[in-house]
Order: structure tokens, then sequence, then C-alpha cells
């Protein structure tokens, strides 16, 4: 079993989506960012919201790769951002609990 925060280390995807997201997660506003892509009045702790837009991320890569022309580059680098903004609070509170998060 894999804590999220291995799975993210492990994600690859092209370096300008990667560069754009490290971006946009530098003014990452949760508040602002998680309604919008995960709906109104959902309210998520950061471990099930990172989740959460760990499966919308593939799905939108999964349309990346297969050339879909419902892509869009700027929803990808939204989510991503998301990922990376969320991944940043994970680690924060893990360091501050003093242990991993695994995916249960």
């Amino acid at each position: 079993m894999q804590d999220l925060l291995t799975q993210l280390s492990n994600l690859r995807r092209p370096r300008l989506l990667i560069r754009a997201a490290r971006i946009g997660a530098e003014t990452y506003r949760r508040d602002a960012r998680l309604p919008r892509l995960l709906g109104y009045g959902v309210t998520l702790r950061t471990g099930p919201a990172l989740l959460r837009l760990m499966e919308l991320e593939a799905e939108m890569n999964e349309h990346r790769e297969n050339g879909d022309a419902g892509y869009r580059v700027a929803d990808h680098v939204e989510v991503l951002t998301a990922v990376m903004g969320e991944s940043q609070l994970l680690r924060a509170q893990t360091q501050a609990q003093g242990g991993p998060t695994l995916i249960t």
C-alpha cells in the first residue's frame, strides 16, 4: 500500500504541465479552487480531496494521451495546481502529526 505522497512523487507528466502547475501552486487557495473542481457545497479534508483530485487528473491525463478533442490544457493545469497545493497541505499536516498518511 502506497501513501499519497509516494504516489504523487511517482506521477510522471510533461515538464511544461508540471512547471505551470508549480507556478499556480505558489498562490493556491483551497477555498477558491476546490469548490470549482469538486463541486460547491463539498467540504473534504485534505487526504480525501487529494484522492478525488488525483482521480480527476488521471482522467484528464488519459484524455491528453488519447488526443481527445475535449481535452483542455488550462483545465489540466488547474487540477494539477490543486493536486500540488493539497499535497503541500498534506505534507505540512503529516509533519505536524509525525507519520505517513496511508490510503485506506
